[in-house]
């Protein structure tokens, strides 16, 4: 048995395990976070996780298009225009003329969807307190750095618009 693996191992060269494998780890981490999360806000306000971003993209920053919603988000643009459907439905989010280019339309949260945002806020915020504090405070800075650099790295990596976040 162990010539047999002996003998594949050098057959395949090197190989991925998985369980070692940095950006399979990062994607665990975020899944694990986004599911945990997701509690919050599904259970307590029937949002899945792209309606969640586009909540909280729009309650940070007041309006956008559905195509900056993606970017910022890092979803993929029929993901956005599903959760914004189903938002628009519930009546979260609303449209409007963008002034500034006809072709887009302009998203922003409606009273109901801006009052679901600032209970959503206080306790996704509570969620991170809890989830950091198994590290120091110097380790959360270290960590917010660390992540700051492998974000703008991977971003010169990835093809432009590629790609959809799980968290």
């Amino acid at each position: 048995m162990a010539a047999r693996s002996a003998a594949r191992k050098e057959r395949l060269g090197p190989q991925v395990v998985l369980e070692r494998f940095l950006p399979y780890r990062l994607n665990v981490l975020a899944s694990l976070t986004s599911n945990a999360l997701a509690q919050i806000y599904a259970e307590r306000f029937g949002l899945s996780i792209p309606a969640w971003r586009v909540v909280a993209t729009l309650g940070q920053y007041e309006d956008r298009t559905a195509r900056d919603i993606a970017a910022h988000g890092v979803m993929h643009k029929s993901t956005v225009s599903r959760a914004v459907s189903a938002l628009e439905q519930r009546g979260l989010i609303v449209r409007r003329a963008n002034q500034d280019d006809r072709r887009e339309e302009l998203l922003a949260l409606t009273p109901e969807g801006r009052d679901i945002y600032e209970a959503l806020a206080p306790q996704a915020l509570a969620f991170e307190e809890r989830f950091v504090s198994v590290l120091t405070a110097e380790e959360q800075e270290l960590l917010v750095s660390l992540i700051d650099r492998l974000s703008g790295h991977a971003r010169s990596m990835a093809p432009e618009g590629e790609g959809e976040g799980e968290g």
